[in-house]
């Protein structure tokens, strides 16, 4: 497997500011994210969170004092709250100078070289040579301003600073049994095929149902699979993408169990039901992607299939129990691949911070899997679907 995941045992602390102080650092009961938690876990008691900065003092606050009630609260029990990366600079001490930014803030604030926007470069201006993990997507922004994006990827890539986008799935033992497989036997990709079928009884944040608020479904929550499609499929040929969407406002596209109040959100801004993409990747290769909007429950329905001559592997369930089913040659049933305990938050924290600490002195450090570049190209690609699926929509419309 292309990676090593350790833990790092060591006496010198290892500064940290977090960038947000919402689910995705501190967990939620959503989902398995956790940032804080693989930090714990990875460093240990090197582990030193000096500041965390969240215009919401009050959350910021809140959840340090939590961390301070539990084992690890030598990594929390000096971090300091601010509102402002501004308001870091201006009164960070010498002694607290950070190795490494973890971005988790609302991805509307960062991406562009925008004043207010452009956390990205704040830091490398302000703290150059520090090491950053920024969440995905990498903006939210209108589709006007992905060059801006490439910009900031072509910023950081130029300065060398060792940078990560948190695309976990990348980093599953399932996925990674894919690509060896690939590797192994010097198959080419033929199609990517993904669905992803999420519950939407259990999403109460109505921000995600507004496509102003969130840029809708496909760019923040199919950019999981469209980037891993990308990881399979190689470059997609842009100009290829076609899509098709199921609106609310149409028959099919009826929602019995919204624990939102839709109503309150203007009619051309609300979220589709139904997308689905194709595209020609530049190898030739076809690739496709359906999302969906239909579950209810607290369990999503999520697969990914990649066909090769002679061989098919699909990916079941990758968030919470990866299951691998492999079809080869000579034999037409498949071999099924069990990964318990498989945490791929984990792992790209570790390698993330493996390549912090030694990345010139040992040659066993995994290399990271997503750089901002390529999370910059998966962004591009959602928004080509979702204008697709406006386009053929209108056009829909106005011939009827």
């Amino acid at each position: 497997m292309p990676r090593r995941v350790s833990h790092i045992s060591g006496t010198d602390n290892f500064n940290v500011v977090f960038v947000g102080a919402g689910n995705i650092m501190f967990g939620s009961d959503e989902g398995p994210w956790n940032h804080s938690f693989r930090f714990e876990h990875k460093l240990g008691p090197r582990l030193k969170v000096v500041a965390l900065i969240d215009p919401a003092v009050d959350r910021a606050t809140s959840v340090l004092a939590k961390k301070c009630e539990t084992f690890v609260r030598s990594a929390y029990e000096n971090t300091r709250v601010f509102r402002t990366l501004d308001d870091f600079v201006k009164n960070v001490s010498k002694k607290d100078t950070p190795r490494a930014f973890v971005i988790g803030s609302p991805p509307m604030f960062r991406g562009t070289n925008q004043s207010g926007r452009d956390i990205e470069l704040q830091i490398m201006k302000a703290f150059p040579g520090v090491a950053l993990f920024v969440e995905k997507p990498v903006a939210t922004g209108p589709s006007s301003e992905i060059e801006e994006v490439f910009k900031i990827a072509k910023t950081i890539s130029d300065s060398g600073t060792v940078c990560s986008v948190g695309y976990m799935l990348r980093y599953l033992k399932a996925v990674q049994m894919m690509k060896q497989i690939i590797d192994d036997n010097h198959l080419t990709v033929m199609t990517t095929i993904a669905r992803y079928a999420c519950a939407y009884e259990a999403i109460a944040k109505p921000d995600w149902w507004t496509k102003s608020k969130s840029a809708g479904p496909i760019i923040e929550q199919g950019t999981h699979f469209c980037d891993l499609s990308r990881y399979f499929g190689g470059e997609v040929d842009i100009s290829s993408v076609v899509a098709h969407s199921l609106e609310w406002n149409e028959n099919a596209g009826h929602l019995s169990k919204l624990s939102i109040d839709e109503t309150a959100i203007a009619p051309e801004d609300r979220i589709p039901r139904v997308t689905s993409a194709t595209w020609k990747y530049e190898s030739g290769a076809v690739g496709n992607f359906i999302h969906v909007v239909a579950l209810q429950g607290h369990d999503y329905s999520c697969e990914l299939e990649v066909y090769a001559d002679g061989y098919q592997l699909k990916l079941v369930n990758p968030y919470v129990q990866p299951v691998l089913y492999v079809r080869k040659p000579g034999n037409d049933h498949e071999q099924v691949h069990r990964f318990p305990d498989d945490d791929p938050f984990f792992s790209e924290i570790s390698v993330w911070i493996d390549n912090i600490e030694d990345i010139e002195e040992d040659p066993e450090t995994s290399q990271i899997l997503c750089t901002y570049e390529d999370a910059c190209r998966s962004y591009q690609l959602t928004w080509a679907i979702r204008e697709a699926s406006e386009r053929s929509r209108d056009s829909r419309l106005n011939s009827s």
